[in-house]
């Protein structure tokens, strides 16, 4: 299968199964695009007839065209047979029951009360709660019993807001490293928090122990405190951008992220990203809504095409940044076209549910943030390990084949079948499709193969 499409100027054309891009021009698209399924002759005779005003376009010109595609076929890097629909069923059962990355949910409740969480303002639908340091230890032992032979393991410190519960993070971390001296793993933290309780203290512990920082902001001041406003409805811009701007600097602007939600009220959210940039930040991200459709904040069928055209908008604003010496990186325009990710990564996804799992202030494990808080998608606890064997054997079988809708589709080898929380959050089912997260996946990875298109055109 191949995927053709036009953007800034520049013909790609992906070949679905094989990971090959190739830009090409006008008289090559459209001889891919007829390739299969009609004769040479007639390819010669439409393309003549079409490129009559151009003497370039020859009949002989022409055929040696239909020779390079037909060449590249033949390489695989062209209309390439899929070889790993068979493969999908059971690259997962390689791993066994390895686990290799926790969230550890050591605050349920916030500090800040934004309209659109889908955490319920951290509570998860059910009461407050902070993790003992008792259950956190177990969490970090169960990870290291089910880990096999992994050495770098990844914990992150999530909530709600996390830095609620400062004092058992830091003694988490301590546990962690004490540990390490004698089971043969290196722990790896993130820490996901509003900002609003960052003091130096928690500047100077995140920056000596923390892999990643992720940093909630969601780009302009009036954006931003519309939503994202504490339980007396102020505003928190002005109280965490200067603390996000001090930690970032003492970080020396590595390994964080800028982290927003764009929803109804902003689908123009390139101005919010840019917003960020010009305030310093480079390392951003921003995601649409998670939230039931009759919410206010629900993107509609209107924002999602507004939402397309900004993917666009953003992709040329990076390139023109990044030519005047002021490059800003966006998440979802990461895209390694040469050295991954792998085969079983591309085919099973995140892990939700087997390699990765979310653990509740009670040590109850779920397969990720986005399900805490739905009893039936309970599938153990720290203590005793996952009992609900059938549920991690349900996304076990999560894969960019488990889905009618998903064999057929040309960006199945980058989704990997899609977000199964979205999925059931949207269908009700980890097997749905949620459409419109489709849509915007498949033009984050048009936009980002055509900038590595421009960047390899530019040198």
């Amino acid at each position: 299968m191949v995927h053709q499409y036009r953007l800034n100027g520049y013909n790609i054309v992906m070949d679905t199964c094989s990971g090959a891009v190739h830009v090409v021009d006008d008289v090559a698209y459209d001889i891919i695009a007829l390739f299969e399924g009609t004769p040479e002759e007639e390819i010669v005779s439409s393309m003549v007839s079409k490129y009559a005003a151009r003497p370039d376009v020859t009949e002989e010109e022409v055929r040696a065209c239909i020779g390079d595609v037909r060449a590249l076929r033949d390489q695989g890097k062209l209309f390439s047979p899929d070889t790993f629909a068979e493969k999908a069923g059971t690259l997962k059962e390689r791993s066994g029951d390895v686990v290799k990355a926790l969230c550890l949910h050591v605050a349920h409740t916030c500090n800040l009360n934004c309209a659109y969480c889908f955490a319920s303002q951290g509570r998860y639908r059910g009461e407050r709660a902070l993790m003992s340091f008792e259950v956190g230890r177990q969490a970090l032992d169960f990870l290291v019993a089910h880990s096999g032979s992994r050495r770098n393991l990844e914990v992150d410190f999530f909530g709600g807001e996390p830095l609620m519960n400062f004092a058992v993070v830091k003694q988490l971390v301590a546990y962690a490293r004490e540990k390490e001296k004698t089971c043969g793993k290196r722990f790896r933290f993130t820490l996901t928090t509003n900002g609003v309780l960052i003091d130096d203290e928690v500047i100077d512990f995140a920056n000596r122990e923390c892999h990643n920082v992720v940093l909630s902001l969601d780009g302009r001041k009036e954006i931003h405190d519309a939503l994202r406003v504490d339980y007396q409805g102020r505003g928190s811009y002005d109280v965490i951008v200067p603390k996000f701007k001090r930690l970032v600097e003492k970080r020396g602007g590595r390994n964080y992220y800028m982290r927003g939600t764009f929803t109804h009220r902003n689908p123009d959210f390139t101005k919010d990203v840019f917003h960020m940039a010009d305030l310093g930040f480079t390392e951003l991200s921003m995601e649409p809504v998670v939230c039931a459709p009759e919410d206010s904040a629900a993107l509609t069928e209107e924002d999602i095409e507004t939402v397309k055209e900004q993917y666009e908008i953003l992709a040329v604003e990076m390139l023109k940044r990044r030519r005047e010496g002021r490059p800003i990186t966006f998440y979802h325009y990461m895209l390694d076209l040469k050295n991954g990710p792998c085969v079983y990564k591309r085919l099973s996804g995140c892990g939700s549910g087997t390699e990765y799992m979310a653990v509740t202030p009670w040590g109850d494990l779920y397969p990720c943030h986005q399900f805490v808080g739905e009893e039936k998608y309970r599938m153990g606890d720290v203590w005793h390990g996952v009992t609900n064997t059938a549920l991690r054997e349900e996304f076990r079988a999560c894969n960019a084949y488990a889905r009618e809708e998903c064999r057929d589709c040309w960006a199945r080898m980058y989704c990997s079948g899609g977000c199964a929380a979205n999925a059931y959050h949207a269908t009700g089912s980890i097997r749905g499709v949620y459409k419109a997260g489709c849509e915007l996946f498949k033009k984050r990875i048009e936009c980002a193969v055509m900038m590595q298109a421009a960047e390899a055109d530019e040198g």
